[in-house]
């Protein structure tokens, strides 16, 4: 998936979860971030950050701040997408090119099942399939981790998962990584366990687990090879 005019910037500070003030062309500005998540290992002070310009002159701000060069000590810089919408986009395009269902496959958006909306239902050869997605932006030397905070909503998709796989239809999860040069994925039990044993709960009822990297450039992110994952728990 593109982005179109992308613009660099430099980071200055966020003063809450929706904004940012960030420099560009010598210009303090302030921008929308596309993501409510905390990220403060992501956005730092100084780092370099890519901004899509918006074409709607009624918005109140003119850019939004969708990707970030991650600072590494005695590394180069990782590129990370931090873009909450971005990883459905992303996902949506990898299953329409047949890599997890056939191309044949009828594939829709925002599915309500029980009391929860899954990102998507897939029904392929006359199976039907409830797949959720999860984006995921924290890395630690190469282990990524999810979630970044505390997420009832997360871990109540997993239950609905769980049951409409026990009603006989197919369940995935898909952890798209926002990034390249990482080595396994794990649930981030230090930050809410309950999510951790939901998903290892999930996956010894048979929901699927998957987990891909994403090649990602300052205007685009794409789905690219499978990451290890370790559900074991760590804490």
């Amino acid at each position: 998936m593109k982005y179109h005019h992308i613009r660099k910037a430099e980071f200055l500070s966020r003063p809450n979860r929706f904004i940012a003030r960030v420099l560009i062309d010598g210009k303090e500005e302030t921008v929308h971030v596309k993501n409510t998540g905390r990220c403060r290992e992501l956005l730092t002070e100084g780092c370099t950050v890519y901004l899509e310009e918006s074409d709607n002159p009624a918005r109140k701000t003119r850019f939004d701040l969708v990707t970030v060069e991650k600072l590494r000590q005695g590394a180069l810089p990782l590129l990370v997408n931090m873009d909450s919408q971005m990883p459905n986009a992303a996902a949506e395009e990898w299953l329409k090119k047949g890599e997890l269902f056939s191309e044949q496959a009828v594939i829709r958006r925002e599915y309500t099942y029980g009391d929860s909306r899954f990102d998507f239902r897939i029904e392929d050869g006359g199976k039907v399939s409830f797949l959720e997605v999860k984006g995921v932006t924290l890395e630690n030397d190469g282990v990524v981790l999810f979630p970044d905070a505390p997420t009832e909503r997360g871990v109540k998709h997993i239950h609905e998962l769980i049951r409409a796989k026990n009603e006989g239809f197919g369940a995935y999860i898909l952890f798209v990584i926002q990034m390249k040069e990482v080595t396994e994925f794990r649930p981030n039990d230090a930050m809410h366990r309950e999510f951790g044993d939901a998903l290892r709960e999930a996956e010894k009822a048979g929901v699927k687990l998957l987990a891909y990297d994403c090649i990602v450039t300052p205007d685009s992110m794409t789905i690219d090879r499978p990451v290890t994952i370790r559900t074991e728990q760590m804490i």
